[in-house]
């Protein structure tokens, strides 16, 4: 028989502890919630330069390698050489940033004015636009049907230009904005070259915590290489193609020639095709240029869109392959949400968070190799 003392002395403990176990989950409970308030209270309050950190971490990780070579040259001198780097990076950025600024702001204000005025007049087409294929026949009969009667053409694509337009005063309006945050971004990226032994070592440790220290170092290795084949195989293509473009529009008098070559950054770095971002300028440079030189500007946007074609396998084919549906929904969906430092920044984030959940997904599988070429 089974003595009823013995089953109320066992179940004593048991109520005895009770209490000290409702005492210790409140205070787990009362920990964990300090340390969420912590947390979320520090990203409230470095959220408006998060985006500027993480693309200024972005940046230094691209340039690890040119800034490694230029430390050798110059006898390890790592901030001269560093000081360089941003010296340079501001000097190509900060030109072209402020005129296209400028022209986007200018020329919406312009457009509206005139909207509002109704003093906008189109110019009839040239012929030349007719001869052109597929399209010229089009493009042409438009043309002349906006230049003879414009209010009619406008109000056709009424609902269409409202939403190109809003687009534009959108982007426009956060330009300057993003200027700032570009120069920020790398005035920050060169004190993180001088630190890059620390960088890497944060880096490593972050991985070997959230991986552990067999997969944390080949995890690493392959956001390290993810980031640099997006930066310099896209992007950096991408802003090659632009300043060649809108030089090109610049130097044949283009209208909005700035416009454009935003228009042929965003095609570039969402992997659209570049020449649909070309085609209108060059059509207008049939309309106001000699024969001669429209063709040349033709030729030269031609060469322009054949830039990544040659270029995208030598830089892009050194990292991780990332898709271009990837590279597209992070560009579109960093511009819709965070303007022009967002065309940038989503892309890097997205093609680095889908490689990482790639490696991931490859974690029971013992023939996967996570690594840059993974």
């Amino acid at each position: 028989m089974v003595d009823p003392g013995s089953d109320a002395e066992s179940r004593g403990p048991t109520r005895a502890a009770s209490p000290q176990l409702i005492r210790n989950a409140v205070e787990v409970a009362i920990r964990l919630g300090a340390i969420a308030l912590l947390v979320g209270w520090c990203l409230v309050i470095v959220a408006p330069f998060l985006g500027i950190v993480v693309w200024a971490l972005i940046i230094a990780i691209a340039l690890d390698e040119p800034f490694a070579a230029l430390c050798r040259r110059l006898g390890g001198r790592r901030v001269l050489a560093a000081g360089l780097i941003v010296a340079l990076g501001l000097l190509l950025v900060f030109g072209p940033a402020v005129y296209l600024s400028d022209a986007l702001v200018s020329g919406a204000q312009q457009l509206a004015h005139d909207l509002k005025g109704r003093s906008l007049a189109v110019p009839p087409p040239a012929r030349a636009i007719r001869e052109l294929p597929i399209l010229g026949p089009i493009v042409y009969d438009f043309w002349q049907h906006a230049s003879e009667n414009l209010e009619d053409t406008v109000s056709r694509l009424r609902p269409q230009l409202q939403t190109v337009s809003g687009w534009l005063l959108k982007t426009a309006g956060s330009v300057g904005a993003g200027i700032l945050e570009l120069i920020a971004s790398i005035v920050i990226a060169g004190v993180m070259l001088v630190r890059s032994d620390l960088r890497s070592t944060a880096i490593a440790r972050f991985a070997d915590r959230m991986a552990g220290p067999v997969r944390g170092p080949a995890l690493a290795a392959l956001a390290t290489a993810t980031v640099r084949s997006v930066v310099q195989g896209i992007l950096g293509i991408a802003a090659l193609q632009s300043f060649l473009a809108g030089t090109a529009f610049v130097v044949a008098g283009i209208p909005g020639a700035g416009l454009w070559a935003l228009l042929v950054l965003i095609a570039a770095v969402v992997q659209a095709p570049v020449a649909l971002a070309m085609a209108i300028p060059v059509v207008i440079g049939f309309s106001i240029l000699s024969t001669p030189a429209a063709i040349a500007l033709a030729v030269w946007c031609a060469v322009v869109g054949l830039v990544d074609n040659v270029l995208k396998p030598i830089l892009f084919g050194r990292g991780a392959k990332v898709p271009a549906l990837v590279i597209f929904l992070g560009a579109l969906g960093g511009l819709l949400s965070m303007g022009i430092v967002g065309l940038f920044l989503g892309s890097v984030v997205l093609a680095l968070g889908f490689e990482l959940f790639m490696a991931w997904l490859k974690e029971g599988d013992d023939s996967a190799v996570v690594g840059p070429d993974a």
